[in-house]
């Protein structure tokens, strides 16, 4: 199996091509669609290194993987599925818990909680094949409730629940996150291998070091700096739920949910046939 990874510098996202070498089945992981807030302009360049790579490969792209309805940003999964109709936009079955949520929180009317907008709703702790490639979905809810991280192998792709020891785990002040809950799963995964490949959602480069999205089970355990193996719980939800109050909510926050809750998709049109973000105000 080989992992080629794909950074994207304006959000600090980490977009994985995972593919069998010997029958070219493929699957992507938290693609990105590049987007200019004061413009409203998407463009495709993230896209375009991720297809070249696919092309120049000659792989059978069979599953496009969410580890969660992103918050940062906006997911390019339905540039992918019109350029590879076979593929499979699929992410946990906790998406409906999300998407009930923001459907209210945004008061989008268009956006149906029952996860019909993706193509396949991954159970928890589902083991599914993607050609050649055998995915087990562990849940790993507390950065949001639909977060899920992915073991191929040897390899596990943790999303925003896990990042590099020097810069710990995700954050949980969004709507129904929980410090408490990301214990638990962190914990859930530091039950496997120590050999076990970590690859991170995000890569933040603390202190200016060079992009790193890739460690291990065993490394997280021993040196992740918000939760060893020997944290207690309330040390840290105390620090987590701490922490969490002095940050600043994302930049694309809320056009992202608009487009990943619903898989990708553009919002619908209006009679101009231009598609509208909302943006809730907030007096006082």
């Amino acid at each position: 199996m080989q992992t080629i990874p794909f950074f994207d510098q304006d959000t600090s996202t980490m977009t994985y091509l995972v593919f069998d070498e010997a029958t070219k089945d493929a699957i992507v992981i938290d693609p990105v669609w590049d987007f200019d807030p004061p413009s409203g302009k998407l463009t495709d360049h993230s896209f375009q290194r991720l297809t070249d790579s696919i092309q120049e490969n000659g792989l059978n792209l069979i599953f496009i993987l969410e580890t969660h309805a992103h918050a940062d940003h906006i997911s390019s999964s339905q540039l992918l599925k019109k350029k590879y109709p076979q593929a499979k936009v699929a992410i946990s079955e906790r998406i409906k818990i999300v998407q009930d949520v923001f459907k209210n929180i945004l008061h989008i009317d268009y956006v149906k909680p029952n996860g019909q907008d993706f193509d396949y709703l991954i159970k928890d702790d589902e083991v599914f094949t993607a050609g050649s490639l055998t995915i087990k979905a562990i849940p790993t809810p507390g950065h949001t409730p639909a977060c899920t991280s992915f073991l191929i192998g040897d390899s596990l792709f943790t999303g925003d629940s896990l990042f590099m020891p020097d810069y710990g785990t995700g954050r949980c002040d969004f709507p129904k996150g929980s410090a408490s809950t990301l214990f638990d799963s962190i914990k859930k995964l530091y039950s496997l291998p120590q050999e076990t490949i970590v690859y991170v959602g995000h890569d933040y480069q603390p202190n200016g070091r060079a992009l790193a999205y890739r460690t291990t089970i065993g490394e997280s355990k021993t040196n992740n700096i918000q939760l060893k193996l020997n944290t207690t719980k309330d040390e840290f939800v105390q620090f987590r739920e701490a922490r969490d109050k002095t940050l600043k909510a994302p930049r694309l926050l809320l056009p992202s949910l608009q487009f990943n809750i619903v898989a990708g998709h553009l919002p619908p049109a209006e009679s101009n046939g231009t598609s509208y973000l909302k943006l809730p105000l907030k007096l006082g």
